[in-house]
């Protein structure tokens, strides 16, 4: 739903058709659909493995018995994580060279500049305004979409050194404060709406920390909860349910105007996402159905950090008119071979780098 949002909205609207459109606006969404999952994941994994505040180094990611330390935790979510970060801004950068190393205005990047983003790009560290080598303000502007990445190694930090620490009483009332932060940001700035993180200024980027400090901590505050009352497990199409409400949810157009949009926006986070989340996790799959949804689950990484540089070529090129497009009268031909490619290149990187590697370092990790 992120790349068809990106195929359809980011780059139709604002850079392809003269008018913009709506096809599966909400997909931005995903991203704090995504964060809330990856707490209850972590909440769930963890809570009871993680030594509260032990920041001494392990050489191994499990100390003794069944717990782990701080060091522990963060090699594992960097070895889970940190691969296909590398991949994604590897191809942003060899996109950006094809499509000639100029910003969208058209004026030319000198090979520094592009480096110095590269290795910032590396280590995951948002870009200034000097480095911003496409000149609209992205915070990763070799690979937009790893602003998320960004704020999910915060709140894996955020986890690991204070969230795994406090007790759920706590835990619940940092998730209201957050609560009423998110909801007052949005509704207070001027486009309304919680559509931010991606840009490197400063308020963009206070949008995006809100988000996920909203959304993260949501996330473990359930996993506690479930795994307290561990509720009884549901057969059936549970996955299909709950994957064509997100669908649903995430493909809706603008609804109303900007107060209503926000409230919509607003009702996905605080309710919609969280319910389809505890339903999925009560979910029951076998045979087929659990090879299928396990492919899916593992694709969806590699999916989502490899696509946006394949965009960066699909906006560069429909506007021109330009190779690999060129002779082709609609621009959703395009689309469609942006999409098959995206989906090509994650799933090599899942098959050929992405798994392998990370079971190496995990060997070597012990």
């Amino acid at each position: 739903m992120v790349l068809l949002y990106h195929v359809f909205n980011d780059a139709k609207s604002f850079f392809v058709w003269p008018t913009p459109v709506n096809e599966f606006y909400h997909s931005f969404l995903g991203v704090d659909f995504f964060f809330i999952l990856s707490g209850f994941v972590m909440g769930y994994a963890y809570d009871e493995r993680l030594t509260p505040g032990s920041l001494t180094p392990n050489p191994s990611p499990v100390g003794e018995g069944n717990s782990m330390s701080f060091w522990g935790f963060v090699k594992r979510r960097l070895i889970r994580l940190h691969p296909m970060v590398v991949m994604g801004v590897i191809l942003g950068a060899i996109a950006f060279i094809i499509q000639g190393c100029t910003k969208w205005d058209g004026s030319e990047v000198g090979l520094q500049t592009v480096l110095w983003a590269t290795l910032l790009g590396l280590f995951l560290i948002p870009s200034p305004t000097g480095m911003d080598v496409r000149g609209n303000t992205e915070a990763f502007p070799l690979n937009g979409p790893h602003w998320s990445l960004f704020f999910e190694y915060i709140g894996s930090l955020l986890y690991g050194l204070l969230l795994c620490r406090l007790s759920t009483k706590w835990l619940r009332v940092w998730v209201a404060c957050a609560i009423v932060s998110l909801a007052a940001y949005a509704l207070m700035m001027e486009g309304g709406g919680v559509a931010y993180g991606w840009s490197s200024e400063p308020m963009n980027l206070l949008g995006g920390a809100l988000r996920m400090l909203y959304a993260y901590p949501m996330g473990l505050l359930m996993a506690r909860m479930f795994r307290k009352r561990q509720p009884e497990a549901l057969h059936g199409p549970v996955f299909l349910f709950c994957s064509a409400s997100l669908v649903v949810l995430l493909g809706l157009p603008v609804v109303g105007g900007k107060e209503m949009e926000t409230i919509y926006q607003l009702a996905c986070l605080f309710s919609f996402f969280p319910g389809i989340i505890w339903i999925g996790a009560r979910g029951v799959v076998h045979g087929w159905h659990q090879k299928a949804v396990s492919f899916l689950g593992r694709l969806s990484y590699p999916l989502y950090a490899v696509h946006f540089p394949l965009i960066y070529l699909y906006i560069t090129w429909v506007r021109q008119d330009a190779t690999p497009y060129q002779g082709y009268s609609q621009p959703w031909l395009a689309a469609v071979i942006t999409i098959a490619a995206s989906l090509l290149i994650a799933t090599l990187c899942l098959l050929f780098y992405d798994e392998p590697l990370r079971k190496r370092l995990s060997r070597k990790n012990g």
